[in-house]
């Protein structure tokens, strides 16, 4: 359990390389203006720092307890993994 949790939670961090440039690439978004679109895309892209601190801290207080309830909570960040792994499949086979 504790080697799942210190795992996957060194893979989010080697995950915030990525994350940074992606993050800043983000404002792009804006060049053609402000939209609802625009803003909620930078912000979805923006929160994923903080899925990851929420829920690292979340599923160490929860892993004595409830194991299972711990390692869903730790897996939430790598919807954004999974995310940017699907939209990277999809520009290379398109």
């Amino acid at each position: 359990m504790k080697g799942f949790l210190i795992g996957s939670q060194i893979f989010y961090v080697l995950c915030l390389i990525p994350w940074f440039v992606i993050w800043g690439l983000s404002f792009m978004s804006f060049d053609n203006g402000f939209s609802v679109w625009n803003v909620s895309f930078v912000l979805a892209i923006g929160f994923y720092p903080i899925a990851v601190i929420l829920c690292s801290i979340f599923s160490w207080i929860l892993h004595i307890q409830r194991k299972r309830t711990a390692i869903i909570i730790n897996l939430i960040p790598m919807l954004w993994v999974a995310g940017l792994g699907v939209l990277l499949l999809m520009v290379n086979f398109s």
